[in-house]
């Protein structure tokens, strides 16, 4: 194929038939608005009362405002491009989205990671705690959590346009890496493929040290003498490792399964499963079933209910 100097590509979308795009466009629209919903009650508990202010709701309101930037990268402009059956996205959105896109999910890997050092620390050596994760500590690895999600995503986006194109459809509701690397010509992807190895290897040692901190935090939890400790501790554990499973496992299976040259639904749906449904689950797996955050939101709605009569 000749070489096509391109202004912008057309976004499949998720289905050829009108009536589908439209449902399935309806259904995005109920999850985003989910999501939106949980993540935001999130940070209005955790910001509004002094007892959540520990360093655990600290990475946990900025995981929140993380999944939040996560799901808004894709779903609203594919929801808005379903509405009016056009798929065409400019050059440089596309570019943006999949800086943005790979950002928010480096910084979502990165994030998970210093949470379980966060659980780690708190229950391996709960009288150090406040020492070890201060203030200064929260900052610091929450500064580390964004700054290797703009590398990653700078290098990516870099590596990505930095090719040129045979082709301008892309076979995905959103400016999906691995399907825009199908459109290069010849063999300039190898570019690429040197920074996705690269940003596998600090994947697969992030899950490492994830691994490695729950082996020793369910190690001194069953050491505890108090059934009652026990509980405690795998309560505020098992919903973040159900958090950092269904990402992980969804992002894993997805760029791991053999490449196709024919879309298909079951590529739509993986993509689903990594950039839809951890933001919209997060929220109700690992925060709002937390007792200490659902009284937190009672005394707020409680609050308001009697401004508005007031």
């Amino acid at each position: 194929m000749a070489n096509i100097t391109l202004s912008g590509f057309f976004l499949m979308g998720f289905s050829a038939k009108p009536e589908v795009e439209i449902l399935l466009a309806s259904l995005f629209l109920v999850l985003y608005m989910v999501a939106l919903t949980g993540n935001i009650l999130i940070i209005i508990a955790t910001s509004m009362d002094n007892s959540l202010h520990s360093p655990m709701y600290f990475f946990l309101k900025h995981l929140s405002f993380l999944d939040l930037c996560y799901i808004s990268v894709t779903v609203p402009r594919s929801i808005y491009n379903s509405f009016v059956h056009g798929g065409y996205i400019s050059l440089g959105e596309c570019i943006v989205q999949c800086f943005a896109f790979i950002l928010c999910g480096s910084a979502e890997i990165s994030m998970l990671t210093v949470m379980s050092y966060d659980r780690y620390v708190a229950i391996c050596f709960p009288l150090r705690y406040e020492i070890i994760m201060d203030v200064s500590r929260c900052v610091q690895g929450l500064l580390g959590v964004w700054i290797s999600g703009v590398i990653s995503g700078a290098m990516h986006a870099a590596a990505t346009f930095s090719m040129n194109f045979c082709g301008s459809q892309i076979h995905q509701f959103f400016c999906d890496i691995p399907q825009i690397l199908k459109l290069s010509c010849s063999n300039e992807y190898i570019n690429d493929i040197g920074v996705t190895v690269f940003a596998a290897i600090m994947a697969f040692l992030c899950v490492t040290f994830i691994g490695m901190s729950y082996i020793q935090i369910f190690s001194t939890v069953l050491r505890m003498p108090s059934a009652e400790g026990r509980a405690k501790a795998f309560s505020t554990c098992l919903p973040h490792l159900a958090v950092i499973i269904l990402f992980i496992s969804t992002v894993s299976f997805e760029f791991l399964k053999p490449p196709s040259d024919s879309p298909s639904a079951l590529d739509i749906f993986l993509t689903i499963m990594y950039t839809v449904v951890p933001p919209t689950l997060n929220p109700m797996i690992y925060s709002l079933r937390n007792k200490a955050i659902n009284v937190v939101l009672r005394k707020v709605f409680r609050r308001r209910k009697a401004n508005l009569f007031c």
